[in-house]
């Protein structure tokens, strides 16, 4: 699989450049992949992970499609885990990278009834959007983290940054509270980025529903400014 050929590269390589075990040189690399502030996959509101992943895809990066994993976790008892545990058996048991392990967990926890979509598992709800970008990560994360260029594509709302990590995470309230905004950054080469936004603390479905429209709307705008030739870096 892919995925998983890429993961254990990564360990060996660390084997190499620090001599240590396998065992040891995996440990972290798979903290890592799990670790927050990586946000969530995104989760449409009123649509569920299978509806947006197909089980072949999922088998293709997993090696298992939806049901194959569905017999496999409620053999373990994941509806009686949480979620960060249902993922971390995932990603150390069966070496499902951070994000598809994440998907999996989701995707099961909406199928058992202990989440609907949009909704996180403690029961409060959320949107979610993502977009790839032309640009290198520390210019994407700039975006966000400089309020003169955060200004030219997210006008009119006020935020209040909590943290700002470049070029990996920024954090903030959002108009006042009590939402807030999570967003991570993630390299895809060097000229081209990724970001996840992910929307907490909101009051419902309809809520949710609502931003993801706005957020969707809002990373196009984010990808037409900063893939302008004469847009400020």
């Amino acid at each position: 699989m892919t995925s998983q050929r890429s993961f254990k590269s990564r360990v060996r390589a660390r084997m190499v450049r620090t001599g240590e075990s396998y065992t040891t040189a995996r440990r972290p690399l798979l903290t890592r992949a799990t670790a927050a502030p990586t946000p969530a996959p995104t989760v449409d509101a009123g649509r569920g992970q299978q509806d947006r992943i197909s089980a072949a895809l999922l088998r293709e990066r997993t090696g298992r499609d939806w049901d194959e994993w569905f017999v496999r976790l409620d053999a373990w008892g994941a509806a009686g885990r949480t979620h960060t545990e249902i993922a971390r058996w995932l990603a150390t048991e069966h070496e499902v990278p951070g994000w598809w392990a994440q998907t999996v967990t989701v995707g099961y926890e909406q199928a058992r009834g202990l989440r609907a979509p949009g909704q996180r598992r403690g029961g409060g709800f959320e949107a979610t959007g993502s977009r790839t970008v032309a640009v290198p990560v520390a210019v994407l994360f700039a975006a966000f983290a400089d309020e003169a260029v955060r200004r030219r594509w997210l006008p009119d709302v006020a935020v209040r940054v909590r943290t700002a990590t470049a070029p990996k995470s920024f954090r903030a309230d959002w108009a006042g509270g009590p939402s807030r905004i999570v967003a991570g950054f993630t390299p895809v080469s060097e000229s081209k980025a990724r970001v996840a936004v992910q929307h907490e603390k909101l009051t419902g479905a309809e809520e949710a529903d609502r931003l993801k429209a706005y957020w969707r709307d809002r990373l196009a705008a984010l990808k037409q400014l900063l893939e302008q030739p004469e847009a400020t870096r």
